[in-house]
Parts: structure tokens; sequence; C-alpha cells
């Protein structure tokens, strides 16, 4: 592909991932109805998975040998982080931490060990998908930082999003991409 399209793939591929940068996995209608509720999760999540596709196919583009500095959008490798951010917060660690989840009744404070002690391990085979790509996402930010200079705002994105991790319980090898992506930091 020449430098123009390869630019128009990532400029597409940055609005497939604003698409789904900010939308919760977590609903919790209480008017609706069980069915309805399980039709919105669903469709909220293919637009997060196909977001997440977006993201992967976007830094592995990036992170191809030999590709032209056209081709290191900082506005795509911004929606990227963005969206790893939003994903990490608001899907991915309340489903492995019971420490993240919001008490949707706004019940009384339990402890931390206490929520863990309450919390079941089944996880949705769609959340297990996200934490894959997400933790792919992950390590390839690790290896655009080794190809490209970024703004210290975006470092500054980055850095926290690597040091998170390490405070969340049941996150193994998001760790492992984490320790990857600060390493590349430093």
């Amino acid at each position: 592909l020449s430098t123009d399209k390869t630019v128009k793939v990532l400029n597409i591929l940055e609005k497939n991932i604003q698409d789904g940068s900010k939308l919760s996995t977590l609903l919790n209608h209480n008017n609706d109805t069980e069915d309805e509720e399980r039709l919105w999760r669903d469709l909220i999540m293919e637009r997060v998975t196909k977001s997440a596709d977006a993201c992967l196919t976007a830094i592995n583009i990036m992170t191809s040998p030999n590709m032209p500095k056209a081709v290191y959008i900082e506005d795509v490798i911004e929606r990227v982080i963005q969206y790893t951010k939003f994903h990490l917060q608001n899907t991915v660690y309340p489903q492995y931490d019971p420490v993240y989840r919001v008490d949707p009744h706004g019940g009384g404070v339990l402890s931390s060990k206490a929520k863990r002690a309450k919390c079941s391990t089944h996880k949705q085979r769609v959340i297990v998908m996200l934490y894959n790509k997400v933790c792919d996402i992950v390590s390839s930010l690790s290896e655009l930082l080794e190809i490209q200079l970024l703004t210290d705002t975006t470092i500054l994105q980055v850095s926290s999003m690597g040091i998170t991790p390490f405070f969340v319980e049941n996150v193994s090898e998001l760790q492992l991409c984490a320790i990857k992506l600060v390493t590349a930091v430093s």
C-alpha cells in the first residue's frame, strides 16, 4: 500500500476505535427485562470488540517494519490509549478485581478483603476475549514506544496505564505486558 492509502486506513480505524472508546459494558437498567438487557449488552460488546480489533490493527500497522513517518498519526495513537485506559478502568478491572466494582445500589461500604471474598471467579467469554485483546494492545504499545517518540502528555498517559495494573488482582498477563510497557517508557 502507498503511504497515502495507509494513512487513510488508519484514519478509518480511528473512527472505529472512537465508536467503542466510551461505551460502558456494565449495564444495569432496572426497568429493562432480562432479554432487553442481554441484547443491549451484546450490542455494546460487539461495538467494544470491533473497536479493540481496530486498535490492534492500527498498532500492528504502525509497528510493522519499514513504515514511513507519516503513519505514526498522533491522534490515532492517543485514541488507542484512550480506548485502552477507559476499558481497563471500566470493564477489565471491575470484572477481574471486585475492589474496582461500583455497587449499583449504593450499599454499605465493604473492605477490599470482604469484596474479594464475596466475588465469583466466573468471567463471560467476551470479557476474557476483550482482556486478551487489551493485553495485546498494551504489549504492542511498548513496541511502538521503541519505534516512535511520543509527546510528553502521551507518555504520561501510557505511564499511568502501565503502572495501574500492579494495583489490581487477577490480571497477571496484563501485569507482564505492563512491565514491558513501563520499561519501554524509561
